[in-house]
């Protein structure tokens, strides 16, 4: 064992094997891209299903129609008589409505500043107290007066006045139903759901004077039309990328498309015709959306508070009419008035490829999970070389002269080995400079974080940041001189040493590969998307001797930076840049959506540290001074 052991030791410290460890970070990327491509596949993806048994859906006779029908006529002539007309002329007439149906009504007033801009509104509700129930649950109907276009949803709002007045004659309901009409589809549901979980700040939001018990699913209609429509676009995408349990979306599509007969879309796939590719553009579309983490509509508010919510938005010119809307509706409430418990036996962790496929978190997840791990892979090793000297030559353990090397006893196991000192040497590692420079690197993504979230979107001397557009490209070149100015702080002052700078980008990919494996449970879309964009930071180095090189991959990485890469998505949306950063601005300061966190907080600080290493070759830095990693044992030193 003897003879043996000398041998392991040197094959372990074998240069070769650090060569290994980039040819395996390639190939986790690749399996990961290639992992998420085969989920359209029928292999891969399942038929969706219903798991709460007591939902029933499609299993009762609906009964709206007929006389329902003119006085959803007579009040759509009363709302689009209100378009225009101040807020309190129209809260007023809403509220009269209600009262007029015998149910108990309130309002409740917000406003919201973001961006530099004030935005006030009220929402009106009433509450339907269950004949047979004891006011500890509650669904909720929603429609706000425009919806998240900034359309008049006429004929939403005059289907739940509407259905407020069909429910209220029916004695079956053993759970309160709550009919709201928000103000607006942006903060109106917003702050009505913040009040009735007393989440609200009382600054901006007032509290709600009546409520009912634990809200168990709600329901948004767009129904901004005054013609028949085609069909039935499902929108189910919540804030930070949460989704409502999958229960309540079959449900939505059993009655719609099998008891209605109402084609359904999603993801705006208008036309799909069930292959792969029209599959896999729902998947992305629904990856795009849950990793921008917005609110896709009034629903999305709701689902941070575990309210399981879709909106039903009518889309196209057909023949289904307002009725199959309102039939629609009314047998999904049936089913959720079934409900025993909360939502729960289905999962909350879905990517759907059409109405009725998806593919779990189970089958989904190693794909992040393959991305990310590439980071660690990369970190590790770059770990191991940061403790190395130069490799000793493998074929021979002696020295050339006459003089007898330095040899190491090591002890383990009730076993003695006789090694060269140099297979055994332990390198100290000087990592004071680079955990520095890590952890301020990734507290100044603070410093944008702050900026874009309380910029103004017009100059003014009443913000403490001019206009968002001008901000942004000032901070674009400051992003592009930063990590020169970085090294250049760092060569005059603390100029680090090759092994310093393997620590830097060692540690740099450890913390990156930790947030995006934690994010991946949470909202793997956003966690995928920033992995796969960071992805060439695991193979950035310094390269002195090829300072051409360092120079292009240095603009390549620049097309890959934060900045790069949301301007080019608004150009790719014909959007305007200012516009998208007051949109993210009013995710943060109204919707409470953390995307900007993970931009500025884990992606650019790793884009900025890759930034330096190429920075690095273009300056001098001092030779490292260390040794082998470790053997593992007790070890004496003798000559």
């Amino acid at each position: 064992m003897a003879l043996v052991t000398p041998t392991l030791l040197s094959i372990r410290r074998d240069p070769r094997l650090l060569k290994v460890p980039p040819y395996l970070s390639v190939l986790c990327v690749v399996v990961g891209v290639i992992w998420l491509l085969l989920l359209p596949l029928n292999d891969y993806s399942r038929h969706t299903y219903i798991s709460e048994n007591a939902l029933l859906p499609g299993q009762v006779h609906t009964y709206v129609g007929g006389s329902e029908q003119n006085i959803f006529r007579a009040y759509r002539r009363e709302v689009e008589a209100l378009a225009g007309n101040r807020t309190e002329e129209i809260v007023e007439k809403l509220e009269s409505i209600f009262k007029s149906t015998g149910l108990k009504t309130a309002r409740q007033k917000y406003e919201y500043a973001s961006s530099g801009k004030p935005f006030a509104g009220e929402n009106v509700y009433s509450i339907l107290h269950a004949p047979r129930g004891d006011a500890t649950e509650a669904i909720v109907l929603v429609a706000a007066w425009t919806n998240m276009e900034g359309e008049l949803n006429q004929s939403g709002i005059a289907l739940v006045l509407t259905l407020a007045r069909y429910f209220k004659r029916w004695s079956l309901w053993s759970k309160d139903i709550i009919f709201l009409i928000a103000g607006d589809s942006r903060a109106g549901p917003q702050a009505w759901v913040d009040a009735y979980h007393d989440s609200h700040a009382p600054s901006s939001v007032a509290p709600l004077p009546l409520k009912s018990g634990a809200l168990q699913g709600a329901l948004v209609i767009d129904y901004a039309m005054n013609h028949r429509f085609d069909s039935l676009h499902i929108v189910y995408d919540g804030i930070n990328g949460q989704l409502p349990n999958l229960d309540l979306f079959n449900t939505a599509v059993n009655i719609a498309g099998g008891q209605m007969g109402i084609k359904v879309a999603l993801q705006q796939m208008w036309r799909h015709d069930d292959g792969y590719r029209a599959r896999l553009r729902t998947m992305l579309r629904g990856m795009f959306n849950q990793g921008l983490g917005h609110a896709s509509g009034p629903h999305s508010s709701f689902i941070p508070y575990h309210v399981d919510a879709i909106t039903l938005q009518a889309v196209g010119e057909g023949w289904q009419d307002e009725m199959a809307m309102g039939r629609t509706v009314e047998s999904i409430f049936r089913s959720l008035n079934n409900l025993l418990e909360h939502f729960h036996q289905s999962f909350f962790f879905y990517l759907l490829m059409q109405a009725h496929r998806f593919v779990s978190i189970g089958t989904y997840l190693p794909s992040a999970m393959l991305v990310a791990v590439n980071f660690t892979i990369m970190a590790i090793a770059l770990w191991v070389q940061s403790g190395r000297q130069k490799a000793p030559n493998i074929a021979s353990t002696t020295k050339k002269s006459d003089e007898p090397p330095d040899v190491d006893v090591i002890k383990q196991n009730g076993m003695v080995a006789v090694v060269p000192t140099e297979i055994t040497a332990i390198a100290e590692r000087h990592m004071f400079l680079p955990l520095t420079f890590v952890i301020g690197v990734h507290f100044l993504g603070a410093v944008p974080l702050y900026i874009f979230n309380h910029c103004s979107e017009e100059a003014s001397l009443l913000t403490p940041f001019p206009a968002m557009t001008p901000t942004f490209l000032l901070l674009t070149l400051i992003n592009f001189l930063l990590p020169y100015l970085l090294t250049l702080l760092l060569t005059t002052y603390t100029p680090p040493t090759q092994q310093q700078l393997l620590l830097v980008k060692s540690f740099s990919l450890l913390l990156l590969g930790m947030f995006l494996s934690a994010l991946a449970t949470l909202n793997f879309s956003l966690a995928f998307l920033v992995g796969l964009l960071s992805s060439p930071l695991s193979f950035v180095r310094p390269m002195p001797a090829h300072k051409t090189a360092a120079a292009l991959a240095g603009l390549a990485l620049n097309a890959l930076a934060p900045t790069a890469v949301l301007a080019a998505g608004a150009w790719f949306w014909a959007a305007d840049v200012g516009d998208v950063l007051v949109e993210a601005a009013w995710g943060w300061n109204v919707w409470g959506m953390r995307t900007q966190v993970v931009v500025w907080c884990v992606w650019w600080p790793a884009w900025v540290t890759g930034q330096v290493l190429l920075a690095a070759s273009f300056a001098g830095r001092r030779e490292v001074e260390g040794g082998e990693v470790d053997a593992g044992g007790e070890s004496k030193k003798r000559r």
